[in-house]
């Protein structure tokens, strides 16, 4: 599969929904993470990210308009020794207790599956991230063409990313009712810029009516330090 532009492939939807990009830099020094979440709905739309020491949570921008938090309040970043955690869901808190127990991240997600929002039975999607090595992985849980007694489990491993290369997945492929689910593995895309010209490539390539917030993070392979950004379209 061709590396795309990551600009291009964004943009070329209005709806993407949640997204995850991992990747390497330009320079291959740093593992690179992006996290973004859209919405369609007030209640998906009233909401920031706020950072939490090392990791990374939605919240509500309004509290007084919050009316449903169970799909859209949770930890999306959670650090844990080595490893970065990433995913679009409560299933964050899930792979980080069972890597903490020294279990797999694909164990854990076994015990996961998509979200119970039909009919768009959102897919649920994670990364994790080696801070010492920049390998990453990626999954996605989904329904079977939005079959919600079948739920299907997609794994993918990347041992040995390439400089200025990253894979990128999200949750739709573009807005519909209901919401077409991702198909097909994580896109290859071109990773370029700093942190500062990468954090905003990504912002500006998301729509403006439906983004809400953006998390980027260089991860120093090193040295394990790290730089991060936020963007959130509610101030």
């Amino acid at each position: 599969m061709n590396v795309k532009d990551m600009k291009a492939e964004i943009a070329s939807t209005s709806y993407p929904g949640r997204g995850i990009l991992l990747g390497r830099s330009e320079d291959g020094k740093k593992a690179v993470i992006a996290y973004f979440i859209m919405g369609r709905s007030a209640n998906s739309r009233n909401r920031v990210f706020e950072a939490m020491g090392d990791d990374l949570r939605t919240r509500a921008f309004d509290e007084s308009k919050m009316e449903d938090p169970s799909l859209v309040i949770y930890n999306a970043v959670r650090v844990l020794g080595d490893t970065t955690i990433v995913t679009n869901g409560d299933q964050t808190d899930t792979i980080y207790d069972f890597l903490a127990e020294g279990k797999t991240w694909e164990e854990a997600l076994r015990t996961r599956t998509f979200e119970p929002d039909g009919p768009n039975f959102t897919p649920r999607i994670s990364g994790v991230v080696c801070n010492k090595t920049g390998a990453y992985r990626l999954s996605i849980l989904k329904s079977d063409n939005g079959d919600e007694t079948s739920a299907q489990r997609f794994f993918y491993e990347y041992a040995q990313p390439k400089a200025g290369e990253g894979h990128f997945i999200h949750t739709y492929m573009g807005d519909g009712n209901p919401l077409p689910s991702y198909e097909g593995e994580p896109t290859p895309v071109a990773v370029r810029g700093d942190l500062a010209q990468f954090t905003e490539d990504v912002w500006q390539s998301l729509d403006p009516e439906n983004k809400i917030s953006l998390f980027t993070r260089f991860i120093d392979l090193e040295t394990g330090k790290w730089e991060t950004e936020i963007r959130n379209k509610n101030q």
